[in-house]
């Protein structure tokens, strides 16, 4: 490798940075560059100061990870552009149930409906399809149904570092009840996906749950609350 001028470490970083688009993890970027971990956090926090403002590029940080960002200022034009996924993509409902998942996870639908106290197979389909967030997992109980957590594109998405940097939860949750208010209060909306309350599934199972036995978790869930049934008279009989 050639030798590296350190005072031009910051334009060194904006290069790798920009060539890579992903996130980088700062240590593999201290080991490749023989970098102490001061040198490289001096370069990273010359590099935001640079990259902030009106700037068209901003850093981001997150999970110990740096990555070149849009502006979030611009994000309005760059749609106009480029039409990329835009935050209001994302229904109240489907914002709603993720941040259930984001401060709950692991956490399975089902446990996401008792929340919500509606159904939320339209909402969970959506995170999915944009990586917002993920099956982590089965949960050890009846049917053995899938837990989800967030992704790390949910943390670059809402410009978070890492999940210890949300809200308070109660404040959040008392948002959301704002804003399901406002949405009963104007039933036209500009989201590019329809409220999960107005969709219809016809008995066609939702992709994430393609694949799995149906039938052997309905049988499950059946016998289970025979057992509870049979418990529940007993303890009649014995009153």
């Amino acid at each position: 490798m050639s030798t590296m001028d350190k005072n031009n470490l910051k334009d060194i970083l904006h290069s790798i940075l920009f060539v890579a688009g992903d996130g980088i993890e700062k240590s593999f970027i201290a080991e490749k560059l023989s970098l102490s971990e001061k040198e490289l956090d001096k370069a990273i926090l010359e590099l935001e100061k640079e990259l902030s403002g009106t700037c068209g590029v901003h850093l981001i940080k997150y999970k110990n990870k740096i990555q070149l960002s849009s502006n979030p200022d611009y994000a309005e034009f760059i749609s106009e552009v480029l039409n990329p996924i835009r935050e209001k993509s994302l229904t109240r409902a489907a914002l709603e149930t993720l941040a259930i998942i984001a401060y709950k996870q692991p956490i399975t639908k089902l446990e996401v409906e008792d929340v919500r106290r509606v159904n939320s197979d339209y909402a969970v389909q959506i995170l999915l399809d944009q990586d917002m967030i993920e099956v982590v997992g089965r949960k050890d109980a009846v049917g053995k149904p899938l837990l989800f957590g967030t992704t790390e594109n949910f943390l670059k998405r809402f410009n978070i570092s890492n999940l210890s940097d949300l809200p308070d939860y109660e404040e959040l949750m008392e948002r959301i009840k704002t804003l399901r208010a406002e949405e009963d209060n104007n039933n036209q909306s500009d989201t590019l996906f329809r409220d999960v309350q107005d969709l219809e599934f016809n008995d066609e199972l939702p992709d994430f749950l393609k694949g799995e036995d149906v039938s052997k978790i309905e049988a499950e869930v059946t016998e289970k609350v025979e057992e509870l049934l049979a418990e529940d008279n007993v303890n009649d009989d014995v009153v």
